[in-house]
């Protein structure tokens, strides 16, 4: 998290210099909710202060005042909620991404670990059944 201090442009960098052989993946959002809820809370007091101000016949000017305030405030909102949503679905594709591969592997070398039980198995009934052979040739 970062809070801007001074007004103007910032520059992300994302350094690679740990590793640059293996594969990454970076998500960043950028977040502007400080500036809005400030804006939020003057609109109301201001909205309270015109209210009690407010002669009659100026009355339904400010409901729809206060409406068109309510409607930009869900809009802000309803855009936040897509911009979260759409984040959440980047982390789940990038996760379901990372699971599927790992079942690939998981079943590869679980392949592998049967195929070499199998062989051990056959080994051992082999080695034992040589074991218990007579192999003194019989004369009669």
């Amino acid at each position: 998290s970062v809070e801007p201090t001074e007004p103007g442009d910032y520059k992300l960098c994302f350094d690679n210099s740990f590793s640059t052989i293996s594969e990454k993946l970076v998500f960043f959002e950028l977040l502007f909710d400080s500036a809005q809820d400030e804006e939020e809370e003057e609109e109301g007091d201001e909205a309270e202060a015109w209210v009690e101000a407010a002669e009659p016949e100026d009355a339904l000017d400010v409901k729809i005042e206060d409406i068109k305030e309510s409607i930009e405030t869900m809009r802000g909102r309803l855009e936040r909620s897509i911009q979260v949503q759409t984040l959440l679905r980047a982390f789940e594709a990038r996760d379901r991404n990372l699971q599927e591969s790992n079942l690939g592997r998981v079943n590869f070398w679980s392949a592998v670990n049967l195929l070499v039980l199998v062989v051990v198995a056959f080994l051992q009934v082999y080695l034992l059944k040589s074991l218990f052979e007579d192999k003194r040739t019989v004369r009669t």
